[in-house]
């Protein structure tokens, strides 16, 4: 079992930068993702990373604009957000898969990201 805790997001404008983390309490996956939830939308992919390897995916509105990364011996995973925009504005998941042939077995609790224009 995993614990995953998310921290940093915040109210910002637009433009502005924030740091989210993902701390895990277990070193027991090989993908850890960001995902994130507009209020009436439905959760949608925002990066991975594979923990070992370190290969990264984005999706495409993110693409140019936000950055994950991990620190290995911290069980972290971060996702760097720059030049926000309003409709970046959602609840942001962290999530563990720990198998590469499975879906995202263990979900964070999530942290609100506010862009105000």
């Amino acid at each position: 079992q995993v614990q995953l805790v998310e921290s940093g997001g915040g109210l910002v404008q637009a433009g502005d930068s924030l740091s989210l983390s993902c701390a895990a309490s277990a070193r027991t996956f090989v993908i850890m993702g960001w995902f994130r939830q507009a209020p009436g939308k439905v959760r949608e992919f925002v990066a991975n990373i594979s923990w070992i390897g370190g290969s990264v995916n984005y999706a495409d509105s993110v693409k140019g604009r936000f950055t994950i990364s991990r620190d290995i011996a911290k069980n972290t995973a971060y996702l760097q957000l720059n030049s926000l925009k309003p409709e970046d504005t959602a609840v942001y998941y962290c999530a563990a898969r720990s198998r590469y042939d499975q879906e995202y077995d263990y979900w964070g609790q999530g942290t609100q990201v506010t862009v105000s224009s």
